[in-house]
């Protein structure tokens, strides 16, 4: 018996799981269609936007939050030079 309820409970997971997907693709591409998704920045954009901060005098604890990055991802991007 409780093998039967583990596997309709793993069924009934496996379901919602794609329904939400099949809901989350759906979103992205009336986002994509409006023109208000884009996604990460690639790396280079980001080390870009990076370096210009830290040019301007900008703390690294600053640029990574106004950037939305890790601290790691400014030292690694500055190490990149």
């Amino acid at each position: 018996m409780q093998d039967l309820m583990l596997t309709m409970l793993g069924g009934i997971y496996q379901f919602e799981r794609s329904m939400l997907l099949e809901r989350q693709r759906e979103g992205i591409a009336i986002a994509k269609a409006k023109g208000k998704y884009r996604g990460k920045p690639t790396n280079l954009e980001l080390h870009q936007q990076i370096k210009e901060l830290i040019e301007q005098g900008v703390n690294k604890t600053q640029v990574a939050k106004q950037l939305g990055c890790t601290r790691k991802t400014v030292y690694n991007a500055l190490a990149k030079e």
